[in-house]
């Protein structure tokens, strides 16, 4: 499915990611944005198999991303760029479900675009790491 996302579309929404990322690094102070549009940019070629989560919830502590400094540094990147790639993953999304063999790419892009309004204090694990971290429920009763 990777293979197929990349090759029908999933390259541009990667490459827009990146072009953010550059930019970001480029004003030196938007270099903890340019980190994340990086990470979330090769999330954006490759998202099958992987999955975008909340640091805090995967480590179970809070850092600099997922604090009140995060929120702040999130509320910057909506209004800048944010809102951008998210009317840029919403056309994708809608391209794909039209032609209705596309409907999984178009889950997936609307995926991508609520992480592009909020992506500070995110991180991209594969599934299966994910699965092993989180503790299974015991069921007592």
């Amino acid at each position: 499915m990777n293979v197929l996302w990349f090759v029908l579309g999933g390259v541009w929404m990667g490459l827009a990611w990146w072009l953010y990322g550059v930019l970001c690094f480029v004003s030196v102070v938007g270099i903890p944005w340019g980190r994340a549009c990086f990470v979330l940019g090769g999330f954006s070629f490759f998202p099958f198999g992987r999955e975008a989560i909340s640091r805090k919830e995967l480590t179970g502590k809070d850092d600099l991303g997922t604090g009140i400094m995060g929120a702040i540094g999130n509320v910057v990147w909506l209004l800048v760029a944010g809102v951008w790639l998210c009317i840029g993953h919403l056309g994708s999304a809608l391209a794909c479900a039209v032609t209705i063999i596309g409907i999984p790419f178009a889950v997936q892009h609307l995926k991508l675009a609520l992480i592009a309004l909020w992506p500070i204090g995110q991180t991209v694990v594969s599934k299966t790491e994910l699965q092993s971290r989180r503790v299974p429920s015991m069921g007592r009763g």
